[in-house]
């Protein structure tokens, strides 16, 4: 008769098993058409689709907020998404799947995406004194406040995406509160698409002096909510620095192929 194995080793072989069977459900290509559903939610400017391509405008004047999605590069006419751009008079840019061959352009740099499923989400605890709460548009000065201080941008430019994203129905922007002052604030983004029901995590900034406290995990956490609550079947995101990649990983997120950001294409 042979000897049964150690419990945690058992435990350890079923853990092993699950993250492998989570891991193979969620394709980088899964993630990628999710990324681009969002930005379609968000194209209130107008959007399109074209051979190889989906493209959408905000209207703002910044090219990080006017782009498209490029699943087909060999079929893509840049004259015709140029004309489409040049029509809304806004600057723009394309995303590839990282590594893709494409000969246009400047590359910026590659973007990393990460996902998640619901059955490998791991929500925290709330942090104490700490009140999160849906924001509108009265708190358009603080959301723009804490976000400018924490990514270290202009408020100036910050301000006209912060205030489509708290008149857009598809968003809901968090702001979070220590004894009354706003610390933290952070978006999730609800779709519907070629990627099915997803949300998109973005802008998660948290002031300096309230940070290593776990705040912007318990915003992201609390985001992450709101998003099952729209039926989300997919959580999505793009981490703008190691830190914030590893809060994430600590949620349950997991890194995916990511993509190519592409300007000056004209």
């Amino acid at each position: 008769m042979s000897q049964q194995k150690p419990l945690r080793w058992r435990r350890c072989r079923w853990l092993v098993s699950v993250t492998l069977g989570l891991v193979g459900s969620l394709s980088a290509g899964w993630v990628r058409a999710a990324h681009g559903d969002v930005w379609q939610v968000l194209g209130v400017a107008g959007v399109a689709e074209f051979p190889g391509v989906r493209v959408m405008a905000t209207g703002l004047a910044h090219p990080q907020w006017n782009n498209g999605d490029v699943h087909e590069p060999r079929l893509v006419d840049l004259r015709v998404v140029g004309d489409w751009y040049a029509q809304r008079d806004v600057p723009w840019g394309l995303r590839l799947p990282a590594g893709a061959e494409w000969p246009h352009g400047r590359k910026l740099f590659t973007q990393p995406l990460m996902g998640m499923i619901p059955a490998m989400f791991r929500p925290v605890a709330p942090v104490d004194g700490v009140v999160i709460h849906v924001a509108t548009r009265a708190d358009l000065p603080d959301v723009v406040t804490v976000d400018a201080i924490a990514f270290e941008q202009s408020a100036q430019m910050q301000r006209p995406w912060l205030e489509l994203l708290l008149a857009h129905p598809a968003v809901t922007v968090a702001i979070a509160e220590y004894h009354g002052q706003p610390i933290a604030t952070g978006s999730v983004t609800v779709s519907s698409g070629r990627a099915g029901p997803a949300a998109y995590l973005g802008g998660i900034a948290v002031l300096p002096a309230a940070r290593r406290q776990g705040i912007g995990a318990a915003v992201s956490s609390w985001l992450i909510d709101r998003g099952r609550d729209a039926g989300a079947v997919l959580w999505h995101l793009h981490p703008t620095h190691e830190a914030a990649a590893s809060m994430y990983h600590r949620l349950g997120f997991l890194d995916v192929q990511g993509v190519d950001i592409y300007v000056d294409l004209t």
